[in-house]
């Protein structure tokens, strides 16, 4: 999803994804995303870029016996982890661009959480996000803000850019709304909403974020992709040293807190 394939490519990178990042980043934004979709007894529900799973589990628990919940996404070794921690959900490897679907196949929610921001082909994902939903069913499609709007990543990426010039930092690059709005309405959505939304997301070590953080803004920067992997690694050392002063103003006594926003944007199928 939001880092660089020279660390997904790392035995060990899901599992860090999951344990360090899922639970404090992308559950508290998977818990509003589900509250926006209103689910409801019964529904099938699709989650797009579904990485480890955790929009697809937090469905699962919401629903219990009573849906079905799918999660697709490109990488394999995510699905690895999501099939290692919840097994009971359908998960399937698949291109956003060319969903994996059984014939005929819909579903009543389609979500994607910090995913479309990362597609090659994002109209032709949004076609297939419109192709999975039933009429009349809930779609809703989170991505980051602009970290301008997000002091503590615009921070980092400052110190990153001291040792390798400028970043495009893909996961903000839906930093406004109004594309990814215009983007829903050409694949066909209706009733196309978007909404700015703030949290306060707790950390408590703040080394881990540091470092995956630290990463993905190496693995995105041009620099970075002419790096062999040793001099990627030597560099994300020296930028994850040169980082730390960042935390301290956000240190909150038992870690660090800090705001984040997303553009949330709802449609109908």
């Amino acid at each position: 999803m939001s880092l660089p394939s020279y660390g997904m490519n790392q035995a060990t990178f899901p599992e860090m994804y999951e344990q360090w990042l899922v639970g404090p980043l992308f559950q508290p934004w998977a818990e509003i995303i589900l509250d926006e979709v209103r689910l409801s007894p019964g529904d099938r529900m699709l989650d797009i870029a579904c990485g480890t799973g955790i929009v697809a589990r937090t469905a699962r628990k919401r629903l219990g016996e009573t849906g079905y919940v799918v999660g697709i996404d490109v990488s394999s070794d995510m699905l690895a982890v999501a099939r290692a921690v919840a097994p009971d959900i359908d998960w399937r490897e698949g291109n956003a661009a060319a969903l994996p679907l059984h014939d005929r196949e819909q579903f009543d929610v389609v979500t994607c959480q910090q995913g479309m921001q990362f597609f090659p082909d994002k109209a032709a994902a949004a076609a297939e996000m419109r192709r999975a939903l039933a009429d009349d069913g809930r779609l809703a499609v989170g991505t980051w803000c602009s970290d301008d709007h997000i002091p503590f990543f615009r921070a980092l990426r400052e110190v990153a850019e001291r040792r390798l010039g400028p970043i495009v930092d893909l996961r903000h690059s839906f930093g406004d709304p109004g594309p990814l709005e215009q983007l829903l309405r050409d694949a066909g959505f209706r009733d196309v909403r978007s909404s700015v939304l703030s949290r306060t997301i707790r950390f408590g070590d703040g080394a881990p974020i540091l470092r995956m953080n630290t990463m993905a803004l190496v693995g995105m920067s041009a620099a970075g992709k002419a790096m062999d992997d040793q001099d990627r690694r030597r560099v994300v050392e020296e930028i994850v040293s040169e980082s730390g002063p960042v935390l301290q103003p956000f240190a909150d006594g038992s870690g660090i807190a800090f705001e984040t926003s997303i553009n949330l944007a709802t449609a109908r199928g």
